[in-house]
Formats: C-alpha cells, sequence, structure tokens
C-alpha cells in the first residue's frame, strides 16, 4: 500500500534521522548536569529546558509540515481507509508485542498474540481488518520500554523527542530496537519501506487531530499539559502490565506538578 512515493535515495534521510536522534541523546547527557529546578519545576522533568525547545521545534515543524500534509490525506480518503491503514500498521507491530510479552513471562498473552497476528494476515487480508478483534481475540500490545519497566528499570527523566513527542530516557533508548523489530523494518526495498513508513507517519498525524484540538483549548501551556497527560497514561499502562504482588496500588505513580 503505498501511499507516499518515495525514491530509494530517500533513505539517506532516515539515516540522517537517525544520526539526529544520536545527537540528540548526547546532548540530554549533558543536559543530566543542569537540571531544571526551582519552586515550579516538576520532579520528573528536570530536563524541562530541553524539553520545552524540542517541543517548540516540533510544534513548528507540525504546523508548517506534518499537519497540512496529513489535512490532505485525511480530505483524501475515507474514515474506513484511514482506519485500515491503522489496522495494518498495528498488525506489523504484533511480533514485537508477542516477542514483548514473552520476555515478560506473559504466555497466554503471548499466546493470544500469536492467534491474532495469524487471524489478521491470513483473513484480515495482511491486517487490514481487525477480524480478531470481532472475534473476541484482544490484543496485547507491548514494547521493549514496558519489559524494561516489567524487568524494574526506571523510566528516568521524562523527553520530548524530536518529531516523535512525549517519552522517558528509558522508554526513547529503546525505540531504536521497537523499530528493528517491528515487521515494517524487515522490508528489504528501500523505496517501499520508506514509502510505508511516511505513510505510517502521515496516518498517525490524522489520528490526532482531535488530540490536537484538545491540547490546543484545554490549557494556556501546552507543553505542560501534554508532559502530565502523557505521565498519568504511560505509567498506569505499564503498571497494570505488572506483578500488582510487587507494586502497591495507593502508592502515587507521578508526582503531581507543581501549582
Amino acid at each position: 500500500m503505498k501511499l507516499f512515493a518515495l525514491s530509494p535515495s530517500s533513505d539517506r534521510w532516515l539515516s540522517g534521522f537517525r544520526s539526529l536522534a544520536l545527537a540528540f541523546f548526547v546532548m540530554v547527557l549533558g543536559a543530566m548536569g543542569g537540571c531544571a529546578s526551582g519552586p515550579h519545576a516538576n520532579p520528573n522533568d528536570p530536563l524541562e529546558p530541553l524539553n520545552r525547545s524540542v517541543y517548540d521545534f516540533n510544534t513548528t515543524v507540525d504546523k508548517a509540515v506534518l499537519k497540512p500534509v496529513a489535512t490532505a490525506y485525511k480530505d483524501a480518503l475515507p474514515g474506513g481507509v484511514r482506519q485500515s491503514v491503522t489496522h495494518f500498521f498495528a498488525n506489523l507491530a504484533e511480533p514485537w508485542s508477542f516477542a514483548n510479552n514473552l520476555l515478560q513471562g506473559k504466555v497466554a498473552d503471548a499466546a493470544e498474540t500469536v492467534i491474532r497476528f495469524g487471524t489478521n494476515t491470513v483473513f484480515g487480508v495482511f491486517g487490514l481488518f481487525d477480524v480478531a478483534r470481532d472475534l473476541g481475540i484482544d490484543a496485547h500490545k507491548q514494547d521493549l520500554g514496558k519489559t524494561l519497566a516489567h524487568w524494574g528499570v526506571p523510566a528516568g527523566p521524562y523527553l520530548m523527542l524530536p518529531l516523535l513527542g512525549p517519552s522517558s530516557v528509558r522508554d526513547g533508548s529503546a525505540l531504536v530496537l521497537d523499530y528493528q523489530g517491528n515487521l515494517l523494518a524487515r522490508e528489504k526495498d528501500i523505496a517501499v519501506r520508506n514509502s510505508l513508513t511516511a505513510t505510517q507517519f502521515v496516518n498517525l498525524r490524522a489520528n490526532l487531530f482531535q488530540a490536537g484540538d484538545l491540547l490546543g483549548s484545554a490549557s494556556l501551556d501546552e507543553y505542560a499539559f501534554l508532559r502530565d497527560a502523557y505521565l498519568q497514561s504511560r505509567d498506569p499502562d505499564i503498571f497494570k502490565s505488572m506483578d500488582s504482588e510487587r507494586y502497591d496500588q495507593d502508592e502515587p505513580l507521578v508526582a503531581p506538578s507543581a501549582p
């Protein structure tokens, strides 16, 4: 499904992005020595000055490029087609979810993930339709960040990634392997792989229009609103996938922001 045609030479763009990501993490390590402090500092966000700069960059790129392209994409394709595109890319991530379920010792979830993948690939036309959901086969989405959390690796500071958005030092560091674990990365044809990657990125942005409108109207400080929403959703999601005997549910996972 090549909704965007990219030449093989566009692989240089991906290589450049990987170099940019590496440089960014070097900047993060340097910024760790100059953590934000003060009466209004959020303890979960010691890298706030750097993160706000990245957020401003992301916002600029989104307004200038991503949002206009996603708007054209949304206007050109019916909702049902966009939903099938979303299902297709979700199906490509199922084998990596299977691996991470196994790494977390969730054999039943891993087995159900295999059944989902096989069902949707065969009967859902390579994942374009979520037949497994209609059959009552639940999804058990996992990633390496959740696996590391399950193993007791702390999230570390909140991190705003260039173009990719909210994350943490732990989850952001895991993204490289998360990408390699996705079947999309196994595509040998560079033009096809890049076209699919661009389609996935634009489709994801198109799916976030409603959330973007909410962000713009809900808070004077969009950065803080997005950060707190991410922390309050990501941590409980990870917590629910862990062994409840190892964690006290009454203990808050995220320190509240300073007023």
